[in-house]
């Protein structure tokens, strides 16, 4: 049976694990924005949207601290 190797082996690191955070960020941040724009016509759409906002602007923020952390 052959041995695995398990020193050169790598996990996600900091930077991965920020563009996850980044991207992940950014579908539920268009997501509210679209429920927002489509799904609700009364006042709960502007709260939709300014939450997909700040999830946009969070994600610029968890994409500007990659290489940084």
């Amino acid at each position: 049976m052959p041995q695995l190797n398990m020193e050169n082996t790598t996990g996600m690191n900091k930077n991965t694990v920020l563009a996850w955070a980044t991207f992940i960020m950014l579908i539920v941040g268009f997501g509210l924005i679209a429920l927002g724009a489509f799904r609700y016509e009364e006042i709960a759409g502007f709260g939709f949207g300014a939450v997909g906002i700040g999830f946009l602007a969070n994600a610029w923020v968890f994409n500007a601290l990659k290489g940084r952390v």
